[in-house]
């Protein structure tokens, strides 16, 4: 069993008491930062507040609905959901197409290594210039820059499928739709998860990269702050990103653990 899954496995109680770090963490930050007195790092104590006034300021029946972070974090995250949807989609019907046909993946691979060559920030002038600012343009720079991880990993688990697993079933008359969702799909599933989880990661950094270009979300409340010289509010936004990130991790592995529960099972007979 690989170490995700045993991540995946371990109880809530077991992922929460794993938490017993960050305070630690947290203290021991407040004492460095307080010591070297640094303009740049601010103590967490001071974050703390600056989070506070920008969070959770104004009236009590508007908590959620003021113009502040936490007001971008519902767009944010559905850019980034988004994006992530539509490259997990492109990225596995692609890849398994490519996994299982030798011949369109000799025809195809120059154009995807080098599409997956290009770092999809410099290719935010022509996003821009094609969808204009908005959330089609955050979307496109997602999908385009997490779907290669995806697509690799779905195209190397398709061509690893046993060909015994294949033959028995073409003996007993399967068709080739029910060959592709009974046979190859749940053997290339544990790749295309790792494809996944990686690729989640990778969105929520392109996420912040593009809202650099936005009115709203989270990344254009970071880059508020950094023209402002707002340097609480930076940190308040990047905790804001750890804390997004921390929980999209726990998610996925939940929901990975109870999807691949019975590949799990097989391993450890």
């Amino acid at each position: 069993m690989t170490a995700p899954q045993r991540a995946g496995k371990r109880s809530p109680a077991g992922r929460l008491a794993g938490l017993w770090v960050v305070p630690v963490v947290l203290l021991g930050w407040e004492f460095a930062t307080r010591a070297m007195e640094h303009p740049f790092f601010p103590p967490p104590s001071a974050i703390a507040v600056r989070m506070r006034e920008l969070w959770f300021t104004g009236p009590p029946s508007h908590l959620w609905l003021n113009d502040t972070a936490l007001a971008n974090f519902p767009q944010s995250l559905g850019r980034l959901l988004a994006g992530w949807a539509l490259a997990g989609i492109a990225g596995v019907a692609l890849g398994v197409a490519l996994g299982r046909s030798p011949l369109l993946y000799r025809f195809l691979d120059p154009v995807i290594q080098f599409g997956r060559a290009l770092p999809p920030p410099a290719l935010l002038p022509m996003f821009l210039a094609l969808f204009s600012v908005g959330t089609r343009m955050q979307v496109a720079t997602i999908t385009f820059g997490i779907v290669w991880p995806v697509l690799f990993n779905a195209a190397d688990g398709a061509r690893s499928v046993e060909p015994t697993h294949l033959d028995t079933a073409r003996v007993f008359g399967f068709s080739r739709g029910q060959r592709l969702l009974r046979i190859v799909l749940p053997s290339a599933a544990p790749k295309i998860f790792a494809g996944l989880r990686l690729s989640l990661s990778l969105a929520l950094i392109l996420m912040v990269i593009a809202e650099f270009f936005s009115t709203e979300g989270i990344g254009f409340q970071l880059r508020a702050a950094q023209r402002a010289f707002d340097l609480p509010g930076v940190w308040g936004a990047i905790a804001l990103l750890g804390i997004l990130g921390y929980l999209l991790n726990q998610g996925f592995l939940l929901m990975e653990s109870r999807l691949l529960a019975w590949h799990a099972a097989a391993k450890s007979r």
